[in-house]
């Protein structure tokens, strides 16, 4: 048994990842992105939240071998394979623990057994942070970053979701701003905001980052502007309106308020989600992309009943 915690432990550990502030930016960015290196610098307004929660420990701490016993009550030690390809033997036999763990999971929701833990799905946030949204509505956040990867692949659960949510969830999303390469798509997301055009637009930039390539920032901000703006006039909008909301007041307003909200719940990576300033959740806690979306919409539920 203790091997196999060890193997599905590990193929969490390399399946649930998710985009972090200080992972490299070879791993993070497409072609021609700006390297991410530096930390955000504004000071929150409110009182940070402590996410009581357990840093994920490095893949590279993981030992290099295993020791299996054997029926004469012998040991056989064995080198853990490194190789996290598709032809992984050991990865193959993670996959199938994982999914019969998650069919499990679902086994116990449909026969009335609670399918969430505090401190293992999710965890709670103390003290709980001041929401946004008027009495009787419940606010879901979502920290994303246009070019990440997780957050691409995560994105059409998302608005499968938001078009079916109950009304009582007031959901947004909010782009972190962990560098100049982060703020100048932060922009173009605030922007098209403004501009009303984000519906319109929003998976068209996922695509042009992740399918053709195009990082849509620089690391000089007028650079990263010109690539914006050739980006949206081919979706028919005006240049000069687009340039006259990229450097409003109302665009630069959305902007700081964002990056205090990133700096009041720390986030560190992305996608995640902050149900009510009071829970925080992600893939890697929740299970699965699918679950995720079902913890964030039960916890909301359980916000409503309040």
């Amino acid at each position: 048994m203790r091997v196999w915690h060890l193997v599905l432990w590990l193929g969490l550990a390399l399946g649930l990842a998710a985009c972090g502030k200080h992972q490299s930016a070879d791993e993070r960015s497409p072609s021609g992105a700006p390297p991410i290196t530096a930390a955000p610098a504004a000071a929150p307004t409110q009182q940070p939240a402590v996410i009581q929660q357990k840093p994920a420990e490095p893949v590279s701490d993981l030992p290099s071998k295993i020791t299996r016993m054997n029926e004469d009550g012998s040991e056989t030690v064995e080198d853990v394979p490194s190789d996290s390809g598709a032809h992984n033997p050991l990865l193959a036999a993670v996959a199938s623990t994982v999914a019969a763990a998650t069919s499990s999971a679902s086994a116990a929701a449909t026969s009335g057994a609670a399918p969430w833990q505090e401190g293992v799905n999710y965890t709670r946030i103390v003290p709980a942070q001041p929401t946004s949204v008027p009495p009787g509505q419940v606010e879901v956040l979502e920290f994303f970053w246009y070019a990440c990867p997780h957050c691409y692949a995560l994105d059409p659960l998302i608005e499968s979701w938001r078009r079916t949510k109950p009304a009582y969830i007031a959901f947004s999303r909010v782009h972190v701003m962990w560098n100049e390469g982060h703020r100048a798509l932060a922009r173009l997301f605030y922007t098209l905001e403004s501009m009303g055009k984000l519906d319109q637009l929003h998976g068209e930039i996922f695509k042009e980052v992740h399918v053709n390539g195009d990082p849509l920032a620089a690391a000089d901000p007028a650079e990263s502007e010109r690539m914006q703006t050739a980006f949206v006039k081919k979706f028919g909008i005006s240049e000069a309106a687009f340039k006259q909301a990229y450097h409003s007041f109302d665009v630069d307003n959305a902007m700081r308020k964002a990056d205090e909200l990133v700096q009041r719940y720390r986030v560190d990576g992305v996608p995640r989600f902050i149900v009510n300033g009071k829970f925080v959740a992600d893939v890697a806690s929740a299970g699965s992309p699918e679950r995720l979306i079902s913890l964030v919409g039960d916890l909301a539920a359980q916000e409503h009943k309040r």
